[in-house]
């Protein structure tokens, strides 16, 4: 009965330690703030052509008058201080749109810092094609079910055998489980960036 109870406890605790690491939010470090990016890239060309357009999509209305001060200070005339007021300008742009995300902005990122997956999701909105996109995510995720499945199967035969066997197989089948239903989550439900903007929008409307 003891031993019963000792595996019940142990069921628990993994199971509660599992659940709050999935509950606990975790903002990903997107290419918004790398000199390459999508904001970045936009920051060039509105100095490139002195046009501030192209890069007041990125944030919110409120914020449109500190960006533009910024901008103006790079378009001013290039000085001996051309370059920091570039970077100064740069950096305010991407603090201001991850600020507007929720995100925390520390800086930023050298050219190449970047996932994978974000990098191939530029290039199929380049390309118009999302198949290498679709390839590279599916392969990764197959991977990923078919480890933890083989590791949940391999303790499965054996749970009943002992109290450590069975701790064994119950943190195999907590990380199994909690995977393939986050992984299915997060294909049917909405992203991090549309509830924001969502919420964004209701907000925005309640107020008039």
């Amino acid at each position: 009965m003891r031993k019963i109870n000792l595996f019940k406890t142990s069921l628990l605790g993994i199971s509660a330690f599992v659940a709050a690491f999935l509950a606990t939010p975790h903002i990903a470090s997107a290419h918004c703030d790398t000199l390459d990016g999508p904001v970045i890239q936009d920051a060039r060309k509105a100095i490139e052509a002195k046009d501030i357009t192209p890069v007041l999509k990125w944030v919110n209305p409120k914020d449109e008058k500190v960006v533009r001060a910024a901008f103006q200070k790079v378009i001013a005339g290039r000085t001996k201080s051309a370059d920091v007021a570039e970077h100064k300008f740069f950096e305010t742009l991407v603090k201001i749109h991850r600020a507007g995300e929720g995100a925390p902005f520390d800086g930023l990122k050298p050219a190449g810092a970047v996932e994978p997956a974000v990098a191939e999701a530029d290039k199929a909105l380049a390309s118009g094609s999302s198949d290498a996109l679709v390839k590279l995510i599916t392969d990764d995720v197959a991977a990923g079910i078919k480890k933890r499945f083989e590791r949940a199967a391999v303790t499965y035969k054996h749970k009943d055998e002992s109290v450590a066997q069975g701790r064994e197989f119950v943190e195999a089948y907590v990380t199994f489980t909690h995977y393939v239903e986050r992984l299915h989550q997060d294909a049917t439900g909405k992203d991090a960036h549309g509830e924001h903007g969502q919420h964004k929008k209701e907000t925005d409307h309640s107020k008039h």
